[in-house]
């Protein structure tokens, strides 16, 4: 993973343009999966991660070679893609977030895949998932996404937060148990036999 950042980070330093493509082919998975486990909308996690990427290609042109050869890529777009999201947070009225539709969720799955009830039970088990996370306060949601949806290290999570490694493993921490908790207390959506 550390070499192919560095090859990324040496192509971006070259030449920005073909750089550019590759951070965005190496890098918009995680960059939408984090946008949706943090908004709850496939929708607003397109939209903001286009955004998003628009940011880091405005402020890549601004970069010197050394600079952009310098960044820590995944870091860097995941805290480009947090202030995207909070700011979006702060300008939007405050309304409910849609839990994906199982249409959504029938599209991401692939062929040959368990099913209708198991995909049913699947959509269920998602669903709950992402509502309990925006159930979450901003911190421990974005320290839980990043960690267990991203894959970054606490590290990286600390980086992107601008805070120290042991607060974000308290955020992780603290967000995993209020999780727990609401997903224990909530009551399992009834499951009906698909015929």
């Amino acid at each position: 993973m550390e070499e192919m950042a560095k090859q990324l980070t040496e192509r971006l330093a070259a030449d920005l343009d073909d750089g550019f493509t590759e951070l965005v082919r190496v890098h918009a998975t995680a960059v939408r999966a984090f946008l949706f486990r943090v908004s709850g909308s496939a929708a607003e996690a397109d939209d903001l991660a286009q955004d998003t990427f628009l940011r880091a290609y405005t402020a890549l042109r601004g970069y010197s070679p050394e600079r952009r050869g310098a960044l820590h890529p995944r870091a860097w777009l995941m805290t480009i893609a947090t202030n995207v999201w909070r700011n979006h947070v702060r300008t939007s009225v405050r309304r409910p977030v849609a839990v994906t539709s199982s249409e959504d969720a029938c599209l991401s799955w692939p062929d040959g895949s368990p099913g209708p009830e198991e995909r049913a039970g699947t959509a269920d088990d998602r669903g709950r998932l992402v509502s309990a996370l925006t159930q979450l306060p901003e911190s421990p949601r974005v320290a839980v996404v990043l960690r267990h949806v991203v894959g970054l290290s606490y590290g990286e999570i600390a980086e992107a937060q601008g805070c120290p490694v042991g607060t974000v493993k308290a955020q992780v921490s603290r967000g995993i148990g209020s999780l727990r908790t609401l997903l224990e207390t909530e009551d399992p959506p009834p499951r009906e036999v698909l015929k």
